[in-house]
Order: C-alpha cells, then sequence, then structure tokens
C-alpha cells in the first residue's frame, strides 16, 4: 500500500498540482465569444457532435467538456459556432439561440483532413511536425513540404510547430522549438523562418509571388527529379543555366518585372479591453518600384504549375517561407501594394483574442478556498466554517494515535477517516 509520507509532502504536491493547472489553463472560460462577432481567435473541432462546426475556448470547456476535440489553432474572422442551431448540443455560456454563421469558412481541417496530402490527423499516430500556411490557415506536413523524407513509421507527434503566420508571431506561440519527434532537423528549421506561406495561396497573391526566392523569401527546389531538396533564398542562382531559358520567363507579369533597388508574440485582446490604434496602412504612389528582381528559378516553377508542366512542377511546390522583418521588405508602390492590400495580414500584425485572465489563476488551495467562502451568503458561509473546523477536529484526533506512534499515514487509513465521516461516526 503506497504511503503519504508526511503531511507537509502531501500538501506541497497538491500546491504544486494547482500551479500546474494555473499554467495549463491560465485563463477564465465563463464567456462565449459569439458576442463579439467575426474575430480571429482559437477554434476547436468537436468530432463528437455530429455537425462539424466550431468552438471557442471558452465554450470547448464549458459546453463540450466531455466530446473529442481537436485544436485547429487560430482562425481568422471566425464566430463561434456553440450557440447557433448548426450544433444541437445546446451552449451554456450564451443562452439565447442563434441562427447559423454563414460567414464563417469551413475548409477541410473542418472534417478532420489537413495538408495537401489531405490525410487525416490523428495525434496518437502522427509523427510529423506540421505547420501552418500564414494565409489559408491549412496545415502542412514537413514531408509535404519537402523538408524532410516522409518517416516510415508513425509514433506520437509533438506539439504542432505553428508556424502560424499571420501572426508570425502566433505562430511563435503555437511554435515547437523541437524539429519531429525523433527526427533529424529537417531543411529549413523553425529559427530560419517567421512565416510560412504555401504554394497555392503564393500563386494568388501577385507581390508575394514576385518575391519568391529572392532574400528573406525562402523556396525549397531541386534541379533535376533526381537531385536532393535545396534551399533557394536568392543568395545563388539556383539552377544550373541550361535549366532555365529565356523562354521560361516570357509569361510573367509585366506589373511586376520592373527592377528594384527570438520574435515579439503576435497582438492579442480581451471583450472589456481597450481597442488597439491600427497603424495606417496605404500605398506609396510616387515612389518607384522597390521589389526585387524575380528569381528566374522560382518564375519558373509558377510557370510550370500553371502550365501542369510535370517536368517544371516536380522542381518545386511554390511553398515560401518569410524571414524576420518580412512586413517591413515589401515594395508598397501603386504597382506591389494592391496585391498585399488585399491580406491585411500581410502588411501588420493581427489580433488573436484570448479569454481574460482567470483572477484566481495561480491562488493556493487556501486562498482558492477563503475566495470561494467569500463568494457565499453569509449564513452559508459561516455553516461551511463551522464545518470545517469540525472536520479539522475529526481529522487531528484521527491522525494524533499516528503521531505519537510514529506510524506513516496510508492511502488506506485517510480512505478510512472519510467514510466514518460519510457514515456519521464519531471518535476513533
Amino acid at each position: 500500500m503506497a504511503s503519504l509520507g508526511s503531511l507537509t509532502e502531501f500538501v506541497a504536491s497538491q500546491d504544486e498540482l494547482v500551479r500546474e493547472a494555473a499554467l495549463t489553463l491560465p485563463h477564465e472560460f465563463s464567456r462565449c465569444t459569439y458576442s463579439l462577432g467575426p474575430i480571429r481567435q482559437a477554434v476547436y473541432l468537436c468530432l463528437t457532435c455530429a455537425v462539424p462546426r466550431g468552438l471557442c475556448s471558452s465554450c470547448s470547456i464549458a459546453c463540450h467538456t466531455d466530446h473529442e476535440q481537436i485544436e485547429l489553432f487560430p482562425k481568422r474572422n471566425f464566430r463561434c459556432d456553440c450557440p447557433t442551431t448548426a450544433i444541437p448540443h445546446g451552449c451554456t455560456l450564451h443562452r439565447s439561440i442563434e441562427g447559423e454563421n454563414m460567414e464563417n469558412k469551413y475548409d477541410q481541417n473542418f472534417r478532420s483532413i489537413f495538408c495537401r496530402c489531405s490525410r487525416p490527423y490523428d495525434p496518437k499516430s502522427e509523427r510529423e511536425t506540421m505547420i501552418q500556411c500564414l494565409a489559408c490557415e491549412d496545415w502542412f506536413h514537413e514531408s509535404c513540404l519537402h523538408l524532410r523524407t516522409r518517416p516510415s513509421s508513425r509514433q506520437a507527434s509533438p506539439v504542432p510547430e505553428t508556424k502560424v503566420t499571420t501572426h508570425d508571431d502566433d505562430a511563435n506561440d503555437n511554435q515547437s522549438e523541437a524539429s519531429s519527434s525523433g527526427l533529424p532537423p529537417p531543411l529549413i528549421s523553425a529559427e530560419d523562418y517567421d512565416a510560412f506561406v504555401c504554394s497555392s495561396c503564393v500563386c494568388s497573391i501577385d507581390t508575394l509571388r514576385r518575391y519568391a526566392g529572392t532574400q528573406g523569401a525562402i523556396m525549397v527546389v531541386r534541379d533535376a527529379e533526381d537531385s536532393s531538396w535545396r534551399k533557394l533564398d536568392g543568395n545563388a542562382s539556383g539552377m544550373n543555366a541550361s535549366t532555365t531559358t529565356e523562354g521560361d520567363l516570357l509569361d510573367i507579369d509585366d506589373s511586376l518585372a520592373a527592377p528594384g533597388q527570438k520574435r515579439s508574440r503576435s497582438q492579442s485582446f480581451h471583450s472589456e479591453g481597450p481597442e488597439r490604434k491600427k497603424q495606417h496602412i496605404s500605398p506609396e504612389p510616387s515612389s518607384p518600384c522597390l521589389a526585387p528582381s524575380p528569381n528566374p528559378v522560382a518564375q519558373a516553377i509558377f510557370q510550370g504549375s500553371q502550365l501542369l508542366s510535370d517536368t517544371k512542377a516536380s522542381l518545386g511546390a511554390g511553398d515560401v517561407f518569410l524571414t524576420e522583418g518580412w512586413r517591413e521588405r515589401w515594395c508598397r508602390c501603386s504597382r506591389c501594394f494592391p496585391s498585399l492590400s488585399g491580406h491585411p495580414y500581410l502588411l501588420e500584425e493581427e489580433e488573436t483574442y484570448e479569454p481574460p485572465e482567470d483572477p484566481d489563476s495561480g491562488l493556493s488551495l487556501e486562498e482558492l478556498g477563503m475566495r470561494a467562502l467569500e463568494r457565499l451568503p453569509r449564513d452559508r458561509a459561516i455553516d461551511g466554517i463551522r464545518a470545517f473546523n469540525d472536520m479539522r477536529d475529526d481529522l487531528l484526533a484521527y491522525l494524533r494515535p499516528f503521531a505519537q506512534e510514529g506510524r506513516i499515514v496510508s492511502e488506506a487509513d485517510v480512505r478510512l477517516f472519510f467514510e466514518s465521516l460519510r457514515e456519521g461516526q464519531r471518535g476513533y
């Protein structure tokens, strides 16, 4: 039978559990975010509910406690679905029943499917680190980004490396310092970049496509199908001269072809906090284009993908890893700015909602007990104090023989004491 040792050790162990709980859940989860409207916030997918919809942090804890859930991490412009008619499970925090959120976007993540490989995510078997795209906010395996060879076996994975980049920084909060569990370092490690944008999103943003493969916008490429993958960061020409020809570059958009001359946390806000002042963002119409010259290797990859040329597309997917300070490096001339302004997260850090701090977080067991008493009506508080004093006296009387005889209090002894209390027995 395991022994409890001394009461001091037992109390110390309980205090440690309280501290660990405060670090794990430091926020107060008593308010659904539905009333805040569409915001950027952590979203949880409930697998138990029949309809695949998203929950805010508070509802994931207060309303779906016993349900199986997957954390999708931050999603922008998202409104909690818990109090809506889309989820039959009633919301305990937002009492009014609301209509379905028609503006929410439910991508493949809401079917528990991730990455361009469309593999389901199983935290118990997935071994690879996954990285979140700043733009579409989907998650990608390192092997699918050509950062490593896909592991042959599946073991428990580490915390996802949220290079969530919009958050070029929120990413950093969620980002795992280690690479995939038990695997060698990837071609591009977490310390090498600040934000990740998948190839599909790069292709849809003209200025970002223009910067791809230049300094500070790293790509992963290879010279031939049988070559090793390597980094393309604008510091080297990239391919052999024979691989890229003038004809490969003819289709580059003329508007993009003009030649040109560890990290802070993302901003967060609370529902009752002061509104953060936004930086005024505008183009510089009279300025010359300062964007770097397009990297011929990168542009050949994009053209190959658009032309569905297997040979060219196999040289790289077109994903981009942006290094620290990338927002300050954009050219804001009349040609480059329009495609950036349609994606505000490319120009300034996004605010991410976090629940307010829990006033009880970090309090000791004694302090938590006193806080609970203070919230009770006076007559009930007095009854509670009397009951506690009675139990204390009984416990002291029960433990006195152990102290006098030098015996260790076992788990069975403690259980016997509380069983006796429940039966109303007195005198030991």
